[in-house]
């Protein structure tokens, strides 16, 4: 089953973040709770797991770029699973 990776909710202090760098690349392999990337607000830097084992099959956000709280970052799944559905 696929898993979204979201930027993830961090209280009242940040509705925003920046992807600082991502520790993964399309095509690697991920267990659950492996490091896929660090984020940063205007108070912290922090370390995103990833809830889901599988292929790390599409990065949207690349490193550099600001996201919202929970806007989609990558998709973890099997290497044949459709996750057309997901792209929406």
């Amino acid at each position: 089953m696929a898993t979204k990776v979201v930027v993830p909710p961090l209280g009242d202090s940040s509705d925003e973040v920046t992807i600082v760098q991502w520790h993964k690349q399309e095509g690697d392999a991920i267990e659950r709770g492996t490091i896929l990337l660090d984020i940063e607000t205007d108070k912290a830097q922090i370390e995103v797991e990833a809830y889901g084992s599988g292929i790390l099959r599409k990065i949207f956000v690349p490193a550099g770029r600001q996201a919202q709280v929970g806007a989609l970052l990558a998709i973890i799944a099997a290497p044949d699973e459709d996750i057309s559905g997901l792209l929406e």
